[in-house]
């Protein structure tokens, strides 16, 4: 569904409205898809929409999401785990629902093909309905040599090219 504020009738019911938002997901998705960078690792518009949900629950920071997207198709092409936390979340709660909690290591473990520690790829599905922002980044990733992110505590994130960079960032 797309998120955005509808219109309605008092006749209009939940399923019109929800019918609404999927068709402007559909169109707002069509219409990115349209413009999508070569190369991209995956093939059909609904790997990008999933991509794009990862991207969404990652960063709520506008200026990050391509850099984000980059990140995550830097190791969709080296076959790494994306390593996301949101997807943990969404497996752990099997999705719908806020986890109430920090993420624990048992959480890491969760056996769930959406859990992006656990399994190589995008998860199955969409983890949130992203937005037209979130939507773009996904089809349109910066081009980056960087392969990790970690909150840097201020409402950003802080970008590394190496592990041992990362860890440096994780630590401080």
């Amino acid at each position: 569904l797309f998120p955005d504020t509808y219109n309605y009738l008092g006749t209009d019911t939940v399923i019109d409205i929800m019918l609404r938002a999927h068709r402007k997901m559909n169109r707002v998705l069509e219409q990115e898809w349209a413009k999508r960078a070569p190369g991209l690792p995956y093939k059909t518009p609904y790997e990008a929409l999933i991509m794009a949900s990862i991207i969404e629950k990652e960063t709520g920071v506008a200026a990050e999401r391509a850099r984000v997207s980059a990140v995550l198709h830097n190791r969709l092409r080296r076959r790494m785990r994306l390593q996301s936390d949101p997807t943990v979340a969404y497996a752990v709660t099997g999705g719908g629902v806020s986890l109430g909690r920090p993420l624990t290591r048992a959480d890491f473990e969760a056996e769930s093909p959406y859990n992006t520690y656990r399994v190589t790829g995008l998860p199955p599905g969409p983890i949130a309905n992203p937005g037209r922002a979130s939507l773009m980044a996904a089809v349109q990733p910066l081009e980056t040599k960087e392969y990790y992110f970690v909150a840097d505590g201020q409402g950003g994130h802080a970008f590394s090219r190496t592990l041992r960079e990362h860890n440096r960032a994780v630590a401080k």
